[in-house]
């Protein structure tokens, strides 16, 4: 111990955390927008794009959450972070729901017409990303750093 500070963070999960959040990233943008890989082959966006970057935000989802508990290290973790855990996955659910809503029955265009991935559905998609972003935030070990800067 002598006068270090103990840090018990996991560096190999942070650095695993921030590879599937790079993956994840990849992923969504592929099914965001194709065509910036010249790989864009319908003018609407169907199922499988929609998919596709609902895959990507998962993998987003599932690295931060590895990474940011991985932060915590040993200590216990807050009420507040508890809470942001469960507002990634309330927002994940949000996002899935609203980009696949047209897939499960719930939007203007039923199957077996071609899914629709208009205006509603992407505000809920958006509305569901901020939701999983204040969770991530909430989820952030503060204290920890509050510490330091007293010492």
């Amino acid at each position: 111990m002598n006068g270090e500070p103990d840090i018990r963070i996991s560096y190999l999960r942070v650095r695993f955390s921030l590879l599937v959040v790079f993956f994840g990233s990849f992923v969504l943008t592929v099914g965001a927008k194709p065509n910036w890989f010249g790989w864009d082959r319908s003018p609407v966006v169907g199922f499988i794009q929609i998919a596709v970057f609902l895959i990507g935000l998962a993998l987003i989802c599932l690295g931060g959450y590895v990474g940011l508990i991985a932060l915590w290290g040993r200590e216990p973790r807050s009420i507040v972070a508890d809470i942001g855990m469960r507002m990634v996955g309330t927002g994940y659910v949000v996002a899935v729901f609203t980009g696949m809503a047209d897939v499960f029955g719930l939007g203007s265009h039923l199957l077996p017409m071609t899914p629709y991935f208009g205006p509603w559905q992407s505000g809920g998609v958006v509305i569901g990303q901020v939701v999983i972003a204040l969770g991530f935030l909430m989820m952030i070990p503060y204290h920890s750093y509050f510490k330091k800067a007293a010492d």
